[in-house]
Order: C-alpha cells, then structure tokens, then sequence
C-alpha cells in the first residue's frame, strides 16, 4: 500500500490519465482528517471524471481484464489457479464491482450491487463467489504467510481442511474442495457475461447528440415463438417464456447459432 499528497484538481487530473487511479479513487473511503476536502475531492472526481464517462470506463476495464487473463494463461481451469488474478478469480468479481459502481455510484457494496442491474438470484450468486474467494485467500496467506495467491497442489489439501472439506467414500477432501472452486469460477465467467451484455446493452439504449432525435429500434420478431432480435441478440418476448416451455432454453441456443446473434443479457437471466 503506498501514499500521496495530492489536491483535489491533481486527483482528477491523475485519474483521467490512469485507469487503475481512477479505479482506487472511486474506491476512496474517508478515514480521518478534513471531511470537507475529501468531500470537495469526491465531488470534483465525479464531475469531472466519472459523469458521462462509462462506456470508456467500461472499455479500459474490460481491456485491463483481458490482459490479465492473458499472462494467467486465459483459461478457467487450471490445475494451480490464481485466486485472485485468474480467469474467474477475485480480480474479476472486483472489475465488475468496479464498472457498477463507476454507472450507479453507491458507497457500502450492498448500495452498488442493488442499485446495479443485478437480480436477487444475480446479487446472491456474486456474495457468495465472493465469500468463497476472499476466504480461500485469506487461509493461501495465513498458511504461507505472504501474499500468496497461487493455489498450488501443496497447498490445496491444507486449505481443504482447514475450510471443512472431508474424505467422503469415493472421494477426498481436497478434490471436493477443487471442485467447488471450479464451480465458483464458472459461476463468476458466468456472471461477468451476463452482467457485462446487460450494460451493453443499457449504453446502448442511450443514444447520444443527433441519435436522440431518431425513432429507436423495436425488437424484431422471430418465426420462433416467444423469441425476437433485440439490439441485434436473440431475445424474448416475456420472463415467463422458458417458465411456460422448459425446451425453450435449448431453442435459445440453437436460434442464436442460427441467426449468428449473441443472446441478449434478459434471455440469459431468465435461463440462470
């Protein structure tokens, strides 16, 4: 953890230059000291450089998340993961925290996430990926006693334990344990799409300057029943569609791959 002095004018100026500046300082909590030049600080970063500015945020992000995936070797599961700079890892639970917060504000991450475009189910399955996480990390540096973030093979039976996972007949702690970090990965991949489609789609419903005047796109029907092309991904009429037919969420995908469309971010939901 390091320090600077600042002002308030070089705080902005700093967080336009670097994304992960402006990603500490949207993160800024006061402490102590003088409430009301933290408070002239928040005002002027977002202002100045957090209003009207999330879609750039959203890109730097994204693309900072992909670089990071790609020296970890970008893919999910890997017999040795990185907790926190891993594909499905904290890091990627915190860039979407992040992007959240920089469209929706909020202070305390119960503010953000429901005042984001998270369902209950949605908000659920991030705190719990979340806890899961956070506490694996936390026994990698107790037991190590550094910041280690590599769950290596030495250290997974260990971590096993000490988290509750037991031998069961026909299957040991740690590989229980393995398992469930696999699944939390998959459940954060799995969340940052659906999550990252609904905010897309959310900029994309904002047309600016000229734009504004123009009639907008309504959603295109499909020979499909129940299933239509919404801000160019296959979409559907209605929550209930895959409620009232449970064969409808295999006929999502196969529409998309007929139609050579992503799935919309409300199909995707409807069917997690």
């Amino acid at each position: 953890v390091g320090n600077a002095f600042r002002t308030p004018a070089e705080c902005v100026k700093l967080a336009a230059e670097d994304v992960t500046i402006k990603t500490s300082l949207l993160d800024a909590r006061f402490m102590c000291g003088d409430q009301a030049l933290f408070d002239e600080m928040q005002a002027k970063f977002k202002k100045d450089a957090v209003e009207g500015k999330d879609a750039e945020f959203i890109a730097d992000k994204l693309a900072e998340r992909d670089a990071r995936h790609a020296r970890q070797g970008d893919a999910r599961y890997v017999v040795e993961p990185n907790i926190k700079e891993g594909k499905g890892g904290l890091r990627d639970l915190q860039t979407l925290y992040w992007i959240v917060k920089h469209i929706y504000g909020g202070q305390t991450l119960e503010d953000v996430m429901k005042g984001g475009p998270f369902t209950r189910s949605e908000y659920g399955s991030f705190i719990r990926s979340a806890k899961f996480l956070w506490t694996v990390r936390c026994h990698l540096h107790f037991v190590t006693g550094r910041a280690e973030e590599r769950l290596s093979f030495d250290l997974q039976p260990e971590i096993a334990a000490r988290m509750g996972y037991r031998d069961r007949t026909g299957q040991l702690g740690v590989e229980r344990f393995m398992k469930r970090y696999f699944l939390v990965a998959k459940d954060v991949g799995a969340l940052t799409r659906i999550i990252a489609a609904k905010l897309e789609a959310e900029q994309k419903k904002k047309p600016e300057g000229f734009r504004r005047l123009l009639p907008q796109k309504t959603p295109q029907a499909l020979d499909d029943p129940g299933f239509v092309i919404d801000s160019g991904r296959v979409g559907i009429t209605s929550e209930d569609v895959m409620k009232r037919d449970p064969l409808n969420m295999l006929r999502l995908f196969i529409i998309a791959r007929r139609e050579n469309k992503d799935i919309h971010p409300d199909a995707l939901s409807a069917i997690t």
